[in-house]
C-alpha cells in the first residue's frame, strides 16, 4: 500500500539522510520526496510516498521518532489531506501544433514557461494522478524532458477532526 509521510526536523545537516536511509536499511524504495522550509526557519518539513505495508511503516515511524532532529511524524491519509506536486514538461512543438498543445494545457491548468523555435515547456500543478495524465496526453506529441518535485501535503484545514494523525509530538 502507498503512503504518505510528513516529517517536521529540525533545520540541521544530515536529517535527511538519516530518514532516508531508515527506509532503505528496511529495503523500501521512496518513490517521492520533497523536503522545503514550513513557517518557521528553523524547521523543515520532509514529504515521502513510500509503498510498504501499514504494520512495516508504523514500525519505520516509531524509530523515525527516535532520530536525532525529528520533530513529528504524522501520516497524511487519502482524501484528507491537500496533495499537489509540479512538473516541468517539454513537449515537441512545431508551430502548427501549438493550438492544440494550448488547448490540452488549458483543461490541465497548466502554463506555458519556456516557448522555443520547435518545444514548449509547460508548467503544471495539480495532484499525482493529474500530472500522469496530462504526461501521457503530451506523450504522443514528442514529450521530450519531464521534471517532476514529487509530493507535498498538508491535512485538509476543512476537516479538522480528520487531520493528520500524528504519531508522537517530540520537543
Amino acid at each position: 500500500m502507498t503512503h504518505t509521510v510528513s516529517v517536521l526536523v529540525e533545520n540541521k545537516p544530515g536529517a535527511l539522510a538519516r530518514i532516508s536511509n531508515m527506509f532503505a536499511r528496511r529495503g523500501f524504495n521512496i518513490e517521492s520526496l520533497a523536503v522545503g522550509p514550513t513557517e518557521r526557519h528553523d524547521v523543515s518539513r520532509i514529504v515521502l510516498t513510500v509503498t510498504c505495508p501499514a504494520e512495516q511503516l508504523e514500525q519505520i515511524e516509531k524509530q523515525m521518532h527516535k532520530l536525532v532532529n525529528v520533530l513529528r511524524v504524522s501520516t497524511l491519509a487519502a482524501g484528507e489531506a491537500v496533495e499537489r506536486e509540479l512538473a516541468l514538461v517539454k513537449v515537441a512543438a512545431a508551430p502548427s501544433r501549438r493550438a492544440e498543445l494550448m488547448a490540452l494545457a488549458d483543461v490541465f491548468g497548466a502554463r506555458v514557461a519556456d516557448l522555443g523555435p520547435q518545444e514548449m515547456v509547460f508548467e503544471v500543478v495539480g495532484t499525482p494522478d493529474q500530472l500522469e495524465s496530462f504526461e501521457e496526453l503530451l506523450r504522443p506529441h514528442g514529450l521530450k524532458e519531464l521534471a517532476r518535485t514529487g509530493r507535498i501535503g498538508l491535512a485538509r484545514a476543512s476537516s479538522p477532526a480528520r487531520n493528520a494523525r500524528p504519531q508522537h509530538v517530540l520537543r
